[in-house]
């Protein structure tokens, strides 16, 4: 091929890879990864505290099981759920008198279950005990929970006081202290029935968090646990202004959440970018108000559900957690996912283990790719490089070896438009031939889906079934390799998350 015909050829490749991206991903694109940048810690924010449906639930076997296993390979050090004082759970009662009877047994049982297996709760109190409601107001939840303010807030104020009592009784105020007490769950929206509901749910919460503090000022409480976080300024100002306490701030925000309800604007916010967007926003505005050093706990989060596509049954969780988590960082104290099994009732019974459900866990305790997908980066150093890859998150461990979480993110409803990519590490600082270990969840790996659809997709797994499914998609051991002139290439699938372990010098 002569010099014109090489070139009229370079330009035929060039127009080719413009026109079809999928050509142009063949070119592998090059990342530098150099182990001498810069760092900041890298507290594992993200894993540390996860949701689960409401309290009466966790006398379940199957959400213990559930809630050890999380425990035990992604990190969970706290839960939080609805409902702890709902009459199921049987706390609140009066006599013919009027007067409050106390009955704290399941609460005992279900606090006792939590920390025999080394999860903490993060209290959200919550809702009114029937007898103690101004009124008759049940949220459209199967389990019907009152959600009306007190009748009497000398009874309310006197219920908090006995329910922290018990709790530092039981399990001794070192141990409680490092808890959380959130105050309701959602006010702005249909949980709260009070009117005008901002100023009514302030009056609650100034009677909880000072019921809490005359049992131990040692407790911490806070809110206002709004849903696509609302109310922080305000609430921030009444606070401060009133002189309540207050120990951290909460609050929610989905990735599905709009974008009028959530930023109060019109702009074109992907929801891949919705929820870290709504982070920086609350963090900003805790530091501009006057009490600037407020720990900031985002209370619920979850990916986008994408409707039937049931995106969070998806290996596609894996890069959009790892995305939110290399945005967050930095903004937020504890995020906790919603939820952490699908041991979960608020529109009723399960009825097929996969319906797009909030968990890591599916209904029959068949792990999800996010189980694996959390699993993962919980192998995530505790010391972040700085890096200016937005597919890439480096990190440290203590032994002094890199681990990297890579990822190819595309939105499930554009999946026509993926395609794999390879990308090719270049890591500096390190020994050019240096070990390498590399583990993956996608389609092909940590996946149950293939083989449950192989079954004939049963809505009643047996439990020869689940065991096959979870043994079908449990992760193979790490791909071993060695850094060629100290580079790595890489080759993600749409959707796929990799985990890169490169062994200290």
């Amino acid at each position: 091929m002569n010099s014109l015909r090489r070139r009229l050829f370079g330009i035929a490749l060039g127009l080719v890879a413009l026109a079809c991206p999928i050509f142009a991903q063949t070119v592998p694109a090059t990342i530098t990864i150099d182990a001498a940048a810069p760092v900041h810690p890298f507290p594992h924010f993200w894993e540390e505290m996860f949701g689960s449906g409401r309290a009466v639930l966790a006398l379940r076997e199957n959400y213990l099981k559930d809630l050890q296993e999380v425990h035990d390979n992604v990190g969970m050090r706290y839960v939080r759920f609805h409902a702890i004082l709902h009459d199921e759970v049987g706390v609140y009662d009066e006599d013919e008198k009027g007067s409050p009877v106390y009955n704290f047994t399941y609460v005992d049982q279900i606090y006792d279950g939590l920390l025999a297996r080394g999860v903490r709760p993060f209290v959200e109190i919550s809702f009114m005990p029937r007898k103690l409601a101004s009124r008759e107001a049940l949220h459209p939840f199967w389990y019907k929970q009152n959600v009306a303010p007190p009748k009497d807030y000398a009874k309310w104020d006197a219920l908090i006081q006995a329910f922290a009592q018990q709790l530092v009784d039981r399990y001794g105020i070192d141990e409680v202290s490092q808890w959380y007490f959130e105050v309701w769950n959602e006010p702005n929206i249909d949980f709260w029935a009070g009117e005008p509901k901002q100023e009514t749910y302030f009056e609650l919460y100034d009677h909880t968090a000072r019921a809490l503090k005359s049992v131990s000022p040692r407790l911490r409480v806070g809110g206002p646990a709004t849903a696509a976080a609302h109310w922080i300024p305000a609430f921030l100002q009444h606070v401060n202004q009133e002189h309540v306490p207050i120990d951290f701030v909460s609050t929610h925000g989905y990735a599905d959440d709009s974008v009028p309800d959530m930023f109060g604007t019109n702009e074109d916010i992907p929801m891949r970018d919705r929820v870290c967007r709504a982070v920086q926003k609350v963090h900003g505005e805790i530091r501009a108000s006057a009490i600037p050093s407020l720990p900031l706990m985002w209370t619920e989060w979850n990916v986008p559900s994408y409707g039937d596509l049931h995106a969070r049954d998806n290996w596609y969780v894996g890069p959009a957690l790892a995305r939110d988590i290399s945005q967050c960082d930095g903004s937020v104290t504890m995020m906790s996912w919603w939820t952490f099994d699908d041991v979960f009732e608020e529109g009723g019974v399960k009825r097929e283990p996969f319906d797009g459900g909030f968990g890591l866990i599916a209904p029959g305790r068949i792990n999800k790719p996010s189980f694996y997908d959390f699993s993962l980066l919980h192998e995530l150093g505790t010391v972040r490089l700085q890096n200016e890859a937005d597919n890439v998150l480096v990190t440290r461990r203590q032994d002094g070896s890199l681990v990297v979480a890579a990822w190819n993110l595309v939105d499930m409803d554009k999946l026509a438009q993926g395609s794999p990519v390879t990308l090719r590490l270049k890591f500096k600082g390190v020994p050019p031939t240096a070990r390498v270990a590399i583990q993956r969840v996608d389609e092909a790996h940590g996946n149950p889906m293939p083989v449950y659809r192989a079954m004939g997709s049963p809505v009643y797994p047996t439990q020869a079934q689940i065991r096959a499914l979870n043994q079908a998609s449990a992760l193979p051991a790490p791909e071993q390799a060695s850094l060629v002139d100290g580079t790595l290439a890489l080759t993600l699938p749409v959707n796929g998350l990799a985990l890169i372990q490169v062994a200290a010098p």
